[in-house]
């Protein structure tokens, strides 16, 4: 079947001499991942290996045999311009690391048009501010909305928020929550927006220390769920 539609490149890694596979989150299909043969030496041709790079916005025109295989790519153009992205070293640490976790979290083949609108206006308003030290930590949290295990905040104001439940409580049942100061700045992420974050100020301690709790939140939730390498390149970033 012939398909146009929205992408997000979520990786790409090398096929051979000449060729990437390349893994997609599309609007219309969920995730997929093409076969892009001889890309890598083909000088001429409507697909050039620039375009595959971590979260970039694509519109590409697609074979889809929905038989679990590999897919084909027709044409394709991009669909959003990132001015910054991916020539900032910060914010392309941001997007190393970001598109990992994607990579680790997303496994539906299936539309979900809402986490794809927010993935895309998430992107861009990234390529498109400089205050972005919190970015990562707002973002992923918003993520877990559209998979399934956002952090219930009926008892908001309990001492302690359990990661194992995904919840508030005043006495944890086991040995991995977030309290204390953490406590304070992770709910002040939850109660904030892209424009805001910036005004939530936090060391780097903090950062690092929430970052790997809701990783942590990540793992605990998400079957199979990785822990990205890249982590420790992002900490090093924003220390």
């Amino acid at each position: 079947m012939q398909v146009t539609t929205k992408g997000i490149v979520l990786s790409s890694i090398k096929y051979g001499d000449t060729s990437l596979i390349s893994r997609i989150y599309t609007d219309s299909d969920g995730l997929k991942s093409y076969l892009l043969k001889g890309i890598l030496t083909a000088k001429k041709g409507k697909l050039k290996a620039a375009y595959f790079q971590p979260l970039m916005q694509l519109e590409i025109n697609a074979n889809h045999k929905n038989k679990g295989t590999l897919e084909s790519i027709r044409d394709v153009k991009v669909e959003y311009h990132y001015q910054s992205l991916h020539t900032e070293m910060t914010k392309n640490s941001v997007v190393l690391f970001l598109a990992e976790m994607l990579g680790n979290s997303i496994h539906e083949e299936e539309s979900n048009k809402e986490l794809f609108q927010f993935l895309q206006a998430s992107l861009q308003w990234l390529d498109n501010h400089d205050k972005i030290a919190n970015f990562h930590l707002f973002f992923l949290l918003s993520l877990t909305k559209y998979l399934g295990f956002y952090p219930d905040t009926e008892n908001f104001s309990a001492s302690c928020f359990d990661l194992v439940d995904g919840v508030f409580v005043d006495y944890p049942s086991g040995s991995a929550f977030i309290t204390d100061e953490n406590l304070v700045l992770f709910k002040q992420l939850l109660g904030t927006n892209f424009d805001t974050i910036h005004s939530i100020i936090m060391k780097k301690t903090n950062r690092q220390e929430l970052l790997k709790s809701i990783v942590l939140y990540y793992e605990m939730h998400l079957q199979g769920f990785r822990k990205p390498k890249s982590l420790a390149v992002l900490n090093e970033v924003f220390s």
